[in-house]
């Protein structure tokens, strides 16, 4: 069973940092896809990123590309997201998630069954 937790979250003032976290255990990053979403009121939980097996491969949505890195030690299980240059419109309820196989990766949430219980991001301005 494929468990996912996140840290990390908070609140800062635009363009400032904050790294995020997710600690996995029933999948291996090394050898999958860590995606990362978020959510804000109101809207629809939208991928912004995705590292393919530990750093083979990272893909970014517009939005965030640039400011928002994402990465994993593979000894501990643990991925990362660092967004830097935060900005108001950055707020959101922010996930990890893992996807149904090894071989699938994508921005689309159909891509993945397993998700964190998501962290708290409040940028202010």
């Amino acid at each position: 069973q494929v468990q996912l937790v996140e840290s990390g979250g908070g609140s800062v003032t635009a363009g400032g940092s904050l790294r995020l976290s997710c600690a996995a255990s029933g999948v291996a990053f090394a050898s999958s896809c860590m995606g990362w979403f978020r959510q804000a009121p109101g809207k629809e939980r939208e991928g912004i990123g995705y590292l393919w097996k530990g750093g083979t491969r990272s893909e970014y949505a517009a939005s965030v590309k640039g400011r928002f890195t994402i990465s994993a030690d593979l000894a501990k299980n643990t991925g990362y997201l660092q967004m830097d240059s935060l900005k108001p419109e950055d707020t959101a309820t922010y996930f990890c998630a893992a996807p149904s196989a090894p071989h699938i990766c994508g921005f689309g949430r159909r891509f993945y069954n397993s998700w964190g219980q998501g962290t708290q991001v409040t940028v202010s301005s």
